[in-house]
């Protein structure tokens, strides 16, 4: 799944560990998905949005269609 999850982390100056700790996951889950090597839970993508005050689908995009 391809997300805008590092580059909203960097526009807002938070560290991976910060935005770990803000959305109550570990540094290592933020480095997965921001690799997309994890894909976020539905309460942790809506977690994530609510956060950066955008809609789920502005964040991360499942590649379909």
């Amino acid at each position: 799944m391809k997300n805008r999850l590092k580059v909203l982390r960097a526009e807002h100056n938070y560290t991976q560990a910060r935005l770990a700790e803000l959305l109550d996951v570990s540094r290592q889950t933020i480095n997965a998905i921001e690799k997309g090597k994890f894909d976020p839970s539905l309460p942790l993508a809506f977690n994530a949005a609510r956060l950066f005050e955008l809609k789920i689908e502005d964040i991360f995009d499942d590649e379909q269609g």
